[in-house]
């Protein structure tokens, strides 16, 4: 059982550039992000050039994703159980300890598929556990009204590390082939290290439960389907993501149809990056001006305006321009739910119904790009992003005729004095 903070009330009412266990918090996780982001193209890089097998790079690609799909809600019930800067110190020590065995194994010139993909999940688990623990730490260590701040560095810092952590990871490879693995232990050490500094209790006080996980998961569920904002929210973002798996490979084949280069592909990622760090940084602004409802309408008639227009062309910069505008509409509604959903749901229940938000949404990125290959293949872009824009319309029209998004809360509304 953790205890509550002795510290002044004051130290969470410091600016965010000066709050240190924030500070703390922030870098530690983004050095983590980071690392993993590096390995994540790494090990793919690894198989291919080292074994020739495309076959052994998809698995252990799948190898890293799967605790999200088999550890997400399981997770949420033990970061509300567990002390979490304990279990986040734990996971940073275990997923260095897997990257330094590469590192050694490489070095010895072995680079065996069943070590590499135990370590591939065993890294993937770490970080389901880590960021939830993460996520749901920050309204400890910030006052109320800095919530949609710290929540906006958040998904600006997650955003920069999607965006640089690929290619710094095979830049590094490049150089050496186990310096990338070198530089992701580093950054779960750095972040083991943080954690060490910081000083208030990263959840409220608990009470010790003995309850059955599968009671405690459908207790995260019932909670958010209790919610008719976060509801709703949760719905729309799992179609966004759904049909953002499909709109991100259609100009791909797109470019292999017309002779464009395959590097210009990599623009796609770039652009959203850029675009998602850029929402992510004004979000904070943005919802002092609109409420959340306005937010998934504002993010939905992007998607239903710029989607069909890219069915009509094959010109490079209008099928890669509107990637930056839709990442900047979806990291502002991450802000704000993310924000919204710190204020609202009692700490103690915070690490289940996030949780179930993270499985809908991983679950969808799954489905989605599943989907793609097979509409792109049997329908060919075009038609396809013209369905995808159907099914947003659709979505969109339920959306503006569901009170739940059409009345949704100001933010000041969800931070009540």
């Amino acid at each position: 059982m953790s205890t509550t903070s002795s510290a002044p009330d004051e130290h969470k009412e410091r600016p965010l550039r000066r709050n240190t266990d924030f500070l703390l918090l922030w870098t530690g996780a983004g050095a983590s992000e980071f690392g993993a982001k590096m390995s994540v193209i790494a090990f793919p890089l690894l198989i291919i050039w080292h074994t020739g097998s495309p076959i052994g790079a998809g698995l252990v690609s799948f190898a890293g994703l799967l605790p999200v799909l088999l550890l997400q809600l399981p997770a949420g019930v033990l970061v509300d159980r567990w002390d979490r800067r304990r279990l986040m110190m734990v996971c940073d020590a275990i997923a260095a300890v897997g990257m330094l065995s590469v590192v050694l194994a490489l070095l010895l010139g072995v680079a065996w598929l069943p070590h590499l993909l135990v370590v591939c999940f065993v890294e993937g688990a770490c970080m389901v556990f880590y960021r939830l623990a993460e996520r749901t730490a920050v309204r400890n260590v910030v006052a109320p009204t800095q919530l949609a701040a710290a929540m906006s560095q958040n998904e600006a810092r997650s955003r920069a590390a999607g965006l640089l952590g690929q290619p710094a990871g095979s830049s590094l490879y490049a150089v050496l082939w186990w310096l990338p693995f070198l530089a992701a232990a580093v950054g779960h050490l750095i972040a083991l290290g943080n954690l060490t500094g910081v000083k208030r209790p990263l959840q409220t006080e608990r009470v010790k439960r003995r309850g059955e996980l599968r009671a405690e998961v459908k207790e995260g569920f019932r909670w958010l389907w209790n919610q008719r904002f976060l509801r709703a929210a949760t719905l729309v973002v799992a179609v966004t993501n759904f049909v953002g798996q499909i709109v991100t490979m259609a100009p791909l084949v797109v470019f292999k149809n017309t002779g464009v280069s395959a590097a210009v592909a990599g623009l796609v990622g770039l652009l959203g990056g850029v675009g998602g760090v850029l929402g992510a940084l004004i979000a904070s602004r943005v919802l002092r001006r609109f409420s959340l409802g306005s937010l998934i309408r504002l993010d939905l008639l992007v998607r239903c305006v710029l989607i069909p227009m890219m069915a009509f062309t094959t010109a490079v910069p209008l099928l890669l321009a509107p990637f930056a505008f839709m990442s900047l509409t979806g990291a502002m509604l991450n802000v704000g739910a993310g924000a919204y959903m710190a204020r609202t749901v009692p700490d103690e229940k915070h690490g289940r119904a996030m949780s179930v938000m993270l499985l809908t949404a991983g679950g969808a990125n799954s489905a989605g790009a599943l989907t793609a290959g097979m509409l792109l293949g049997f329908l060919g872009p075009a038609t396809t992003l013209l369905a995808v824009g159907g099914v947003l319309i659709a979505v969109t029209v339920a959306a503006l005729l569901t009170p739940a998004v059409r009345n949704g809360p100001e933010w000041d509304e969800a931070n009540p004095a």
